[in-house]
């Protein structure tokens, strides 16, 4: 593949980095990136991998716009309230970046459909808000083969994590979490709260290692810190870091799956 003028020049002070270089932008263009999700965390994902220019976005969504969203969820404005994120999130893709392909699934993802709606894609980006859902999508991505990166906020909290549970070495969102969140049981944003800029800044630093899990092997920033969750308290501020072992008794990628 090779970008024209255009798109070399649209990506220029990005193709200048050394970590990213021609290479690395191309990696970018052919990559097809899933985003479950497309609320506080969903929003400012997407508009940092089309700014970088991942040239494949399929979104899945199934909810409206609602007045409550416009506080954190970027990508909306009091225009779209009543219409579906998905397509709202469309509407803003066409606007910013008329030459990224681009899918829509406005139906709730289930353990049912998710072969179906998360295959064929390089990377699923999940930004839901129940361990329901997030577990789902987990156990899929270990049975198609496919990385994962899982994000999460909450209040002045927030974590990110890269997993490659398909790999014999490597844990799995699953491992992290156990199996007790199976049940759709968890708090939301409407029971605790949420600061819209603690969503921003877990949303763009999630685009940040997107762009390392889909240059491994392909640019110097390649580097996707498999099972390393990130840990974001906005409060102190401050970042740390831990390692999440590979639980060999794992349901979802152990010797129990």
């Amino acid at each position: 593949m090779t970008l024209g003028p255009d798109r070399l020049e649209r990506f220029a002070r990005q193709i200048i980095v050394p970590e990213i270089g021609g290479a690395g932008q191309v990696a970018l263009a052919e990559a097809r990136v899933t985003l479950v999700g497309l609320g506080g965390i969903g929003s400012p994902v997407l508009q940092y991998l089309a700014g970088a220019g991942v040239g494949h976005l399929r979104l899945i969504e199934p909810g409206p716009v609602e007045l409550t969203n416009l506080q954190r969820q970027t990508i909306y404005t009091t225009r779209d309230l009543g219409h579906a994120k998905a397509v709202a999130a469309r509407q803003w893709l066409a606007n910013f970046d008329h030459a990224l392909k681009v899918e829509l699934v406005d139906r709730p993802l289930s353990r049912g459909n998710a072969a179906e709606l998360l295959g064929g894609c390089d990377l699923v980006v999940d930004g839901t808000d129940n361990f329901a859902t997030r577990l789902a999508v987990s156990d899929t991505c270990v049975a198609l083969g496919i990385p994962l990166l899982s994000a999460a906020v909450g209040r002045f909290q927030g974590q990110v994590a890269a997993f490659a549970g398909h790999r014999p070495d490597q844990p799995c969102y699953r491992c992290f979490v156990g199996d007790a969140f199976d049940a759709d049981d968890c708090d939301t944003c409407a029971d605790d709260g949420m600061l819209g800029a603690m969503a921003g800044w877990t949303g763009t630093f999630a685009a940040m290692q997107a762009v390392r899990v889909l240059l491994d092997g392909k640019a110097a920033l390649g580097d996707p810190q498999w099972g390393k969750l990130h840990l974001m308290d906005g409060l102190k501020p401050r970042m740390r870091t831990m390692a999440i072992p590979k639980d060999a008794g794992c349901k979802g990628c152990g010797s129990a799956a």
